[in-house]
């Protein structure tokens, strides 16, 4: 059987986020500075809100349950979560505890979390990927107006994470024909994309690649790399090369592919501060990647993993 779960309304394209009809009476959720927001917020034409806007980067449970005590009791009929994957992460993780409808507005196009029952909290510090249909946007909206202007390291970082998501999810035991064409479909628009400086398709590709690992599951790359993230590494660098040498394990067809994304997107070599077999055992306990890997993948197996990310530059 096969089972695919899709947010309720998907608004794509070209003035998406300006012409759709907004709840009055939301919180919008976002991580940027107000000087970035207001302009999005006058283009969107978003009337009567209230806003959060001081959600960090692998945002902690704390800061969720904090959101939540500071508007119990005031009239919120929806969030709006307006920004990257964090912003959208609070906002699916309130609108399971609060019940609550969510509407999703990613600006970097790389999570697809706008797309996908899952979400990425820390818990004392540490990343924790959570899967729940409640996280399910009740609507999803892609709009390529948010592009411009993003720096350079964010759409890099971005771009690897879509396409790591993509050809993960394509390799992940969960895949089925249908999550198959969607991560197909994405990584050969994200690798255009990235390969020939069409950067306009990359929310077209982000999206499919939501659509896709997020109804299969992502895999041993993710799981390598929330030991780098946990020490400060963006989520994207991280991935360039811990999917790399995931690929090359699990003997991808997308190994050489992903591998020439990243040396075109010129990401550096990783480090690690902690040694590599204690950081085997904060990688172990994550099931929700290592059980959907194509490969049975043991404690050596990730050290010798590491071993090759630290030691041996695998994008070189």
């Amino acid at each position: 059987m096969w089972k695919i779960l899709v947010p309720k309304k998907i608004a794509y394209g070209e003035n998406a986020a300006k012409e759709f009809e907004y709840p009055e009476k939301s919180l919008i959720i976002t991580t940027t500075e107000s000087k970035i927001y207001e302009k999005w917020i006058e283009y969107m034409g978003i009337k009567n809100y209230e806003i959060y806007d001081k959600v960090t980067p692998d945002p902690a449970i704390e800061t969720i349950e904090k959101i939540k005590n500071e508007y119990e009791g005031k009239e919120i009929s929806h969030y709006i979560g307006l920004g990257g994957g964090s912003s959208l992460d609070v906002c699916k993780y309130l609108s399971k505890i609060t019940g609550i409808p969510k509407i999703l507005i990613p600006t970097t196009f790389g999570t697809g979390a706008e797309m996908t029952t899952y979400a990425v909290v820390s818990f004392n510090h540490k990343k924790k990927l959570l899967q729940d249909e409640a996280f399910l946007a009740d609507a999803a909206i892609i709009d390529p107006y948010f592009l411009p202007g993003t720096p350079f390291n964010i759409v890099r970082n971005s771009a690897c994470d879509a396409a790591a998501q993509a050809s993960e999810g394509f390799d992940s035991k969960l895949a089925n024909p249908l999550t198959k064409l969607f991560c197909k479909e994405a990584f050969d628009i994200l690798e255009n994309a990235i390969i020939n400086y069409k950067h306009e398709l990359l929310p077209y590709g982000a999206m499919l690649s939501g659509l896709g690992f997020g109804n299969s599951s992502t895999t041993l790359g993710h799981a390598l790399s929330y030991v780098f993230s946990n020490e400060g590494v963006p989520h994207g660098y991280s991935l360039s090369s811990c999917t790399t040498v995931a690929h090359k394990f699990n003997n991808s067809q997308y190994y050489e592919r992903f591998k020439r994304i990243c040396q075109k997107l010129k990401f550096e070599p990783l480090t690690l501060k902690q040694p590599l077999d204690q950081a085997a055992d904060v990688i172990m306990p994550d099931r929700g990647h290592l059980d959907n890997n194509p490969i049975e993948v043991t404690k050596q197996d990730i050290i010798k993993c590491l071993d090759q990310i630290v030691n041996n530059n695998p994008l070189a």
